[in-house]
């Protein structure tokens, strides 16, 4: 199992509307990006969010990814997610800037694709009907290989067309390309995911015991997959929890029930209506507080990991058995930033080696693994008679 940190800015309560806490909360959370580069974790997810006050500040994450890409040296750097609607990122675009940032990254940024976060967000874009995003992204995301392979791309669609050919550059720093990622919530999504050979991006809020059924879903989708989105299948199983690890047994759990912890969920019940919500209040309600007892609960029924390192390695056997291929958290939002950087070492230090032993990240085998699928010309191919030599 890999391992990584999920980022998105969150800015609670009268912070959100500082530009001065903002401004520290961003450059804080690039701090723990880079902890992780230096302590053995192999990704950092970057979210884009548009206009989620308080739950996320991060929404230009190209830039951010591109702030990483020159102060770490290892760490997969990943869009969690670029929305690929053409009418929130033309499909272009994206594929110019999903190339670039592998080249700035030396192959190391993963494609995490996906249609946004609710109504609230969409709207943004003057979107008011979040279905309607599913049929462009359908029709987008088999585009954007092609407009990196091909030299005279054309496309008439449904959502985007480009009616003269051009070359879309830059092209990724082959061979092969970033992987292709879905964020997945639904049963259906989970093996969607699977089917079109993309790792599923599971940020959810459930017990790692609800979703194992999904991470089989996604493993039957895979395995029926004859003609992956991209050159090459991405095999990966990521889902999303939280995690409080100390030396301190205390320590740790004190910030796991200390007062506001549960503000984010809060958030999520505010904001993500088109996900399951059962049970989850909604912002102005009152966070749920977290007792001592309720805490072990929480950590029997697979909703966080808490503790030791020694207790957390063991609370991890529900996800390998789950068949989990990446497990990400969220910087702990009631914890302090020294507190988040200090998790960050120690789970590195005595956790991570514990399950991930291997030094390759699991997309650069599959990357190694590529396919061109296009001709490099879709049409008549140029009558050159000469060579250029670069002589003037």
């Amino acid at each position: 199992m890999e391992f990584g940190l999920f980022l998105q800015g969150y800015l609670p309560g009268p912070q959100a509307h500082d530009p001065e806490c903002e401004h520290v909360e961003l450059l804080a959370e690039m701090e723990l990006a880079k902890t992780a580069d230096r302590n053995g974790w192999k990704f950092v997810w970057l979210t884009e969010h548009h206009a989620l006050t308080e739950y996320s500040h991060l929404s230009a994450n190209e830039v951010f990814a591109g702030y990483l890409a020159a102060c770490t040296e290892r760490i997969h750097i990943g869009s969690g997610i670029f929305n690929i609607s053409p009418r929130v990122n033309h499909p272009v675009k994206t594929a110019e800037k999903v190339a670039a940032l592998d080249h700035l990254t030396n192959r190391r940024f993963e494609f995490g694709t996906g249609r946004g976060a609710g109504s609230h967000e969409i709207a943004t874009f003057n979107i008011d009907d979040k279905e309607s995003t599913r049929a462009e992204y359908d029709e987008v995301i088999r585009e954007i290989d092609r407009m990196w392979e091909q030299r005279d791309y054309t496309f008439h669609g449904r959502s985007f067309a480009m009616d003269t050919p051009h070359n879309v550059l830059p092209k990724p720093y082959a061979p092969g390309h970033p992987p292709f990622w879905l964020a997945v919530g639904s049963p259906a999504t989970w093996r969607k995911a699977g089917a079109l050979g993309q790792g599923a991006l599971g940020f959810t809020f459930s017990s790692i015991h609800d979703l194992k059924p999904r991470i089989a879903e996604y493993k039957d989708g895979i395995a029926e997959c004859s003609d992956p989105v991209g050159q090459f299948v991405n095999n990966n199983a990521m889902v999303t929890s939280g995690v409080r690890c100390s030396l301190d047994r205390a320590r740790a759990r004190e910030q796991a029930t200390r007062f506001g912890s549960g503000y984010l969920v809060t958030m999520v019940g505010l904001y993500h209506d088109t996900m399951p919500r059962e049970g989850i209040p909604h912002w102005p309600a009152p966070p749920p507080a977290v007792s001592p007892d309720d805490l072990d609960v929480l950590i029997r029924g697979g909703f966080m990991l808490c503790g030791t390192p020694e207790e957390v390695c063991e609370q991890l056997q529900d996800y390998v058995e789950a068949g989990v291929d990446q497990l990400c958290f969220g910087v702990p939002n009631d914890a302090t930033h020294e507190e988040a950087l200090e998790m960050i070492e120690v789970f590195g230090k005595y956790v991570i080696p514990e399950f991930d032993r291997d030094p390759v990240v699991s997309t650069d085998r599959y990357r190694a693994t590529a396919k061109p699928k296009f001709p490099v010309f879709g049409g008549a191919v140029p009558d050159v008679q000469t060579i250029w030599t670069g002589a003037r």
